[in-house]
């Protein structure tokens, strides 16, 4: 009986802990999973500061025509603890301190300036040109949060608070798994009926932008020894993916070693197309994910299974893959009895299939940036609106 995905996602999501939480210098933290909860504790901006170059000064004599005596200068830096007095104004310049007393800016090109004096062309507001402590940022205001990932921005706004370390999650090692005879790696001599392998740089690829640490093994002949071999030594990394070889043919011997050896798979067919040949199982702490051999098969199956398995594995809380609406170039129709996810390119808001639409196709594969998911039985005609996944 072949499981529908939601399902599917389902039951391996359930099986999934995150790993070890790890302490790591704020510099080494791009893109990795926040293990904490992190609070502000240095409001932004940390003080009321100007935003221009000009002159800080009272409402009450901000207004056009005033004549007002120039008595000190804050540059941006250590705060000078000036005061503005009545009839009054100070030099300041962007970023510096406000003087106490002052409650407005007003900026140099609306003066005119006369020595220690400036004649005022305009009038100026109540908090004109201020930027107001904590305007941006609370003391208290949660900063990222627990499962978030940390891009620049983020690590930019927690450097404001002057960290400079963070706990975030281990990055999961996941090694990667061909099996077929027919397989050689690049560089080597092939002979009649063999291939240059691909789907480990490109499982390897996904794992890298899934937040995991891919680990690339060598190719497994269709032996039960060198599957046992292999298998054994992938034992103990946090999960390794299998491509090929988890079907039901005479040489897929992915499935019966694994057992054999004593892995527990919950997961074995799922209704989806390309990619119906799915496992997923546990062997001890190890997790174990089995993908077709046809490169676009294990793409589909990788982005719509693993990647969320790996997410979560990492620490992440936001599972879901990302999903747009665009508009179809054409007409798609999917007359089979699974979902079938199109491969395409989507641009400017517009969906198009590219390529052949075979679980093979590697080079079609290669020129899309989208998939677009079709029901079974469905029609979808040309300026409908569909969701998309984009890659």
């Amino acid at each position: 009986m072949l499981l529908g995905e939601q399902e599917t996602l389902e039951r391996v999501l359930r099986s999934i802990r995150p790993v070890a939480i790890v302490k790591v210098l704020l510099s080494e933290c791009s893109n990795r999973v926040i293990a904490e909860d992190i609070r502000a504790t240095v409001p932004l901006p940390r003080f009321d500061n100007s935003t221009v170059d000009g002159y800080a000064l009272r409402c009450e004599d901000a207004t056009r025509g005033a004549h007002l005596r120039i008595i000190g200068e804050q540059a941006a830096g250590p705060d000078a603890g000036l005061m503005v007095e009545p009839g009054c104004a100070i030099r300041i310049f962007t970023g510096a301190p406000i003087p106490r007393g002052a409650d407005c800016v007003i900026m140099q090109e609306d003066v005119d300036r006369f020595g220690d004096a400036i004649v005022l062309k305009e009038s100026v507001c109540h908090g004109e040109f201020i930027r107001v402590q904590g305007g941006d940022l609370c003391e208290g205001q949660t900063v990222i949060s627990r499962g978030e990932v940390a891009t620049g921005p983020k690590l930019a706004a927690i450097a404001s608070q002057g960290l400079n370390d963070l706990h975030v999650f281990q990055r999961p090692k996941v090694k990667i798994i061909a099996t077929g005879s027919e397989l050689r790696s690049q560089g080597e001599r092939i002979r009649a009926g063999e291939i240059y392998e691909t789907n480990r740089v490109l499982i390897a690829d996904l794992v890298a932008n899934s937040g995991a640490e891919p680990e690339v093994c060598d190719i497994v002949p269709d032996t039960e020894e060198a599957h046992l071999l292999a298998f054994e030594r992938a034992r103990g990394s946090d999960a390794f993916i299998v491509a090929g070889g988890v079907s039901v043919g005479d040489k897929d011997l992915v499935k019966p070693t694994l057992m054999k050896l004593g892995a527990e798979l919950g997961l074995w067919r799922v209704a989806v197309k390309p990619g119906k040949p799915f496992m997923f199982g546990q062997w001890d702490r190890t997790l174990v994910f089995g993908l077709p051999g046809n490169p676009v098969s294990a793409f589909v199956t990788f982005l719509l299974f693993v990647r969320p398995a790996l997410w979560k594995l990492g620490g992440r809380l936001s599972l879901e893959l990302a999903r747009f609406p665009a508009r179809l170039g054409q007409d798609l129709v999917n007359a089979g009895d699974r979902p079938h996810y199109l491969r395409g390119t989507c641009s400017q808001g517009v969906f198009r299939p590219i390529g052949r639409q075979e679980s093979h196709a590697l080079f079609g594969l290669s020129l899309a940036n989208a998939l677009c998911r079709l029901e079974p039985g469905q029609i979808a005609p040309a300026n409908s609106i569909v969701d998309i996944i984009p890659f």
